[in-house]
């Protein structure tokens, strides 16, 4: 029976050489090793794995045509619903999605999806596949405001409808956080950002950089001076947060996402630009999610040796167990159950180490994880001359700021419904700038869900 056969294993760098390097983690499958994997699927008439994916893919029918090693048609069938199959595959949580859904992880391993996504995306890109066609215009024109993955979703199904869709980038490289908050190793930008932006691209989008909406223009003035009949904001959380302890301002403490974007959107990893970085000989991350694992693993690439400091214990990591096994694997030190309390500083105000104390689980708080509470006298320090502060993001207030009437919460983030709908009229939001930050796929269905609303506000407005 397929459910007898076990999980297809990926093949990946060797821990002690991938460390010292920026190259793929994850080789991804071969054609046999994807058809075996695929065979394994139960194809189940009630695919939980569908409920469970946030821009809904066809999965038991895209797994059943690599089963078959017909890969044009399971592209053809990821594309109905996703952009981005090899972003998606490579950086999406799917073990508390789609695979956390399958039958056969109830009394065993789920089928591999992500990793077969991966290699359906891949093959597309590798034969030069697309299936994007431009479709006949209807002559409405709808702006999206950022081209992280929620843009770029809201504005591929936007351009299908018949949409003149212009994405609006504050930076010069489109992809958002694809491209300048995840690392190479897990998410190589020419082999795969680039060619699946180009794929959004074909299908008529036409994408802007270097424009900061709120300055360059407002949303006020991209609809009532440039004849959009709606704004979508997908502009991200790119604000960083910090702990408010004394020492913060000290030189060698800086942001995940400032020391993110200098490595991976300005190349400071490679030689032949002049991105100026420091990392020091030791490096504290301060935080426990995706971002602290993708600094901290990026900094012992850079030559430091490099900690986490984390305030729970391991069960407690928001990180994806995937990223938290790949760290330790790489050498990464954990230091568990213990929280900063001041920045050290010498005399010439720079980092010499941080002063933390050491913690232990209460009861659960709000968001069910035990609330980690100080041990009284437990004081200690680590040494280190970099310390990187990864506690999550808010969204940067210079949209709301600037748009008249547009509802944020106490954290900034901009209010909408469930299908993006704002405060005001014609104005739409969705991803990371409604949420804070959270995953690449949870943006993209926020993305398309807000490209129905808004098809569906502007066919109502035109009657």
């Amino acid at each position: 029976m397929a459910n007898k056969i076990p999980r297809v294993p990926v093949r990946e760098q060797d821990p002690k050489v991938r460390a010292t390097n920026f190259e793929e983690v994850c080789y991804g499958y071969n054609v046999d090793e994807a058809r075996l994997e695929a065979s394994r699927c139960l194809n189940c008439k009630k695919p939980r794995c569908v409920e469970s994916c946030p821009v809904s893919i066809q999965i038991p029918q895209f797994i059943a045509r690599v089963a078959e090693g017909d890969f044009e048609s399971a592209a053809r069938i990821i594309a109905e619903d996703s952009s981005l199959p090899s972003v998606c595959g490579r950086v999406c949580p799917q073990e508390t999605q789609c695979e956390g859904s399958c039958i056969l992880g109830i009394k065993g391993e789920a089928v591999a999806i992500g990793k077969l996504e991966r290699f359906v995306g891949d093959w597309s890109i590798e034969h030069g596949k697309t299936f994007a066609t431009v479709a006949p215009t209807n002559g409405y024109k709808v702006a999206v405001v950022g081209s992280g993955p929620s843009g770029l979703a809201c504005a591929a199904d936007l351009a299908k409808l018949g949409y003149e869709v212009t994405i609006f980038e504050a930076l010069h490289k489109v992809g958002g956080v694809l491209e300048y908050g995840i690392p190479e190793f897990r998410l190589p930008k020419q082999k795969v950002v680039a060619k699946e932006v180009e794929n959004v691209k074909r299908l008529g989008v036409k994408i802007e950089t270097d424009t900061i909406v709120g300055r360059t223009a407002t949303v006020d003035q991209l609809m009532d001076e440039e004849g959009f009949s709606a704004v979508f904001i997908g502009s991200g959380a790119g604000l960083p947060r910090f702990m408010g302890i004394p020492g913060e301002n000290l030189n060698g403490v800086v942001s995940a996402n400032e020391f993110l974007t200098r490595t991976n959107l300005m190349k400071a990893y490679d030689d032949q630009y002049d991105t100026p970085i420091y990392v020091g000989q030791r490096v504290v991350v301060v935080g426990g999610g995706n971002v602290a694992m993708d600094a901290v693993r990026t900094a012992k690439r850079l030559g430091a040796e490099a900690f986490i400091v984390y305030r729970r214990s391991e069960a407690e990591l928001p990180a994806r167990v995937e990223e938290v096994h790949h760290a330790k694997e790489e050498g990464i030190d954990f230091r568990m159950l213990t929280n900063p309390v001041e920045v050290l500083g010498d005399d010439k105000g720079w980092v010499r180490g941080i002063r933390c104390i050491r913690m232990e689980l209460g009861e659960p708080d709000e968001s069910g994880r035990r609330s980690p509470v100080e041990i009284p006298g437990s004081e200690f320090e680590i040494e280190c001359d970099v310390v990187i502060m990864a506690l999550g993001t808010s969204p940067n207030p210079l949209i709301a700021s600037t748009t008249a009437g547009l509802e944020t919460n106490r954290r900034g983030c901009i209010v909408a419904d469930e299908n993006g709908q704002t405060s005001r009229e014609g104005i739409f939001a969705g991803g990371d700038t409604v949420t804070g930050a959270a995953t690449v796929i949870l943006a993209m269905g926020a993305g398309r869900k807000a490209a129905k609303a808004i098809d569906n506000y502007i066919r109502n407005k035109k009657q």
